[in-house]
């Protein structure tokens, strides 16, 4: 089994003579101002979950956009900061950019154009040329801070995600045969039906593939990559190898299901400080006599978050006992309100949890408590350890790392789990209750089933769906990645 020593080991004997460096929009570490102090707060979302074990373990450079508003107090000249603050073991490089570069690059054609183009839950993508002439540039700004921190040495670089397509050509021209390069995309590949209608695609497909090796999470997503590289460009398709062969090099393609540090989070889930942490959150929103269903989210379209509090109000209409028994809690940070979007979803938010609070509400008990801030680690799993039912109710979904983390969290195998079956994680989680979160009669009986389900079956589904995290963990995700890179040479 893979675990964060035999990861270090491999680096140790393997990756010693070389750079090993990670390159993603969002940054492990954000330095904010809290009280006339810079405070630093681990950065949200799965790449962050994913990766920061993994750089905790091989020293490397992590090369992201510095968004925070302290971040440039504690870098150096060169931008650069160790991390974590606590015990630093690797360092955080970051890039700086413009207003317009982040309006154009991220906002814009990152997450109006290929965000929704790839994730199919009927958000029409927007495809705005000045938004792609940014998301060149900044491509280029990150390739060109790469190529510096890698000077005239060899190096390993790890891309992550859709806000890089590009970065692998750029690199390739920069430094040649000095970096073999992997590529990890985060989310769902889309169809080629779907693909087909972003005018860029030629360029996209062209940067993905001056990778050495791209990685999806499931072997689907892979099957919708190649048959879009098959319709769209002259390039030969070794369908034995799995892998792309354009103009000489050739780029393999694999699936690699993402997964958690499942043992780092079940013993920091055990410790006094989470304890504390659930104490505070039970009294904080009154939840100590009531079962609790609980929501993680970054507040985005994809993640189901309408439907699950419209399947909250059938349950309380089908099963009107349940009122003043349980409490939906949806805990999430605001995402992107600069899209319009994504503040219409924030207000449908606010306007749905008002409509059905008014309709259910009892004395001073409501169902629903929408909160939007961020959680500490600590609070994250303290969060999840209070929770009854867990649901991750994504409408489309790369993989999904909160259904692992609840696992993950849940030594004492209480909990159920409510998963999507549009979600990456539910081809390994097969003992959760599987939804399909369109499906509105379905999801709320899901919710029963789970609110009734005895308690050893609960433990027994939950002790092997835990098995197969601990065993797929994310030591494991990163030791077949690098272990597949490194069967590629530098050239000389």
């Amino acid at each position: 089994m893979w675990t964060r020593k035999s990861l270090q080991q491999l680096i140790k004997e393997k990756l010693s003579d070389y750079l090993f460096i990670v390159v993603s929009n969002r940054q492990p570490y954000v330095h904010i101002f809290k009280k006339g102090n810079i405070e630093c707060q681990r950065g949200a979302g799965g790449v962050i979950t994913a990766l920061d074990p993994v750089m905790q373990v091989c020293d490397g450079i992590w090369v992201a956009y510095g968004n925070g508003e302290a971040d440039r107090k504690v870098t150096d000249a060169q931008g650069k900061v160790r991390v974590p603050p606590q015990n630093p073991a690797y360092t955080l490089k970051r890039i700086w950019l413009t207003r317009a570069e982040e309006e154009g690059y991220y906002y814009g054609y990152s997450n109006e154009a290929l965000w929704p183009l790839c994730h199919t839950v009927f958000q029409r993508p927007i495809f705005n040329d000045e938004d792609w002439q940014y998301y060149i540039k900044v491509n280029q700004k990150f390739a060109e801070a790469v190529a510096q921190e890698i000077g005239g040495k060899k190096a390993f670089v790890f891309i992550q995600d859709y806000h890089f397509t590009l970065l692998p050509k750029f690199l390739k021209e920069l430094l040649g045969n000095q970096v073999i390069l992997a590529h990890f995309w985060h989310i769902p590949w889309p169809s080629y039906e779907a693909f087909r209608i972003c005018p860029q695609r030629k360029e996209i497909l062209e940067g993905l593939l001056f990778n050495d090796l791209l990685g999806f999470h499931i072997r689907y997503h892979c099957d919708n990559f190649l048959e879009t590289v098959d319709r769209e460009l002259e390039a030969k398709i070794d369908r034995e190898r799995f892998s792309v062969i354009k103009q000489g090099h050739e780029t393999i393609i694999r699936p690699y299901p993402i997964s958690v540090d499942f043992e780092g989070i079940n013993d920091i889930a055990q410790s006094n400080k989470v304890k504390e942490a659930e104490i505070n959150l039970r009294q904080e929103f009154g939840l100590t006599n009531h079962k609790v269903l609980l929501g993680l989210d970054r507040i985005d379209y994809t993640k189901g978050i309408p439907e699950r509090i419209s399947a909250i109000d059938l349950l309380l209409k089908v099963h009107p006992e349940l009122k003043q028994k349980i409490v939906f809690v949806q805990m999430g940070e605001l995402s992107r309100l600069h899209i319009s979007k994504y503040k219409a979803l924030n207000d449908e938010l606010n306007a749905l949890v008002e409509e059905i609070n008014w309709k259910h509400q009892e004395q001073d008990w409501k169902p629903i408590i929408l909160v939007r801030r961020h959680l500490s680690f600590y609070e994250l799993l303290g969060f999840y350890k209070m929770g009854d039912v867990c649901i991750v109710s994504s409408l489309h979904d790369g993989m999904n790392l909160v259904a692992k983390e609840f696992l993950s969290s849940r030594f004492d195998e209480k909990g159920v789990l409510v998963l999507s079956q549009f979600t990456g994680a539910s081809r390994e989680l097969t003992d959760a209750i599987l939804i399909n979160p369109y499906d509105l009669q379905q999801f709320a009986e899901a919710l029963w089933q789970a609110l009734i389900l005895p308690e050893d079956e609960v433990k027994r589904r939950n002790s092997k769906m835990r098995s197969i995290i601990q065993q797929n963990n994310i030591y494991r995700w990163a030791g077949k990645i690098i272990s597949e890179l490194l069967k590629f040479e530098f050239k000389e």
